[in-house]
């Protein structure tokens, strides 16, 4: 049996308000640690910043991004290892 158009835009809602507070749950989490980190002290363009959030981000799923001279730079998940040509140790 179908459901009712009113019962699936009720759960549409009910999805929406959830996601909304997952939304402002994680946003809070992610401000609170970059204010420990002093981004909040930076004088910095919300472009900028961006940018160097979607480095981060990119860099702890595992992405790859071409480096300066078209080169591939990995970066491990967990941040350890080769970066740029540039090993860990040094």
């Amino acid at each position: 049996m179908k459901k009712p158009t009113a019962k699936i835009r009720e759960e549409i809602a009910r999805l929406q308000e959830q996601l909304k507070q997952a939304e402002t749950r994680d946003a809070e989490r992610v401000g609170r640690i970059a204010l420990r980190a002093g981004i909040g002290e930076i004088e910095v363009e919300e472009a900028d910043l961006l940018s160097a959030f979607e480095e981060v981000a990119g860099r702890f799923r595992g992405e790859t991004k071409l480096a300066q001279g078209g080169k591939p730079a990995t970066t491990p998940p967990n941040g350890v290892g080769e970066v740029s040509g540039q090993s860990a140790e040094t």
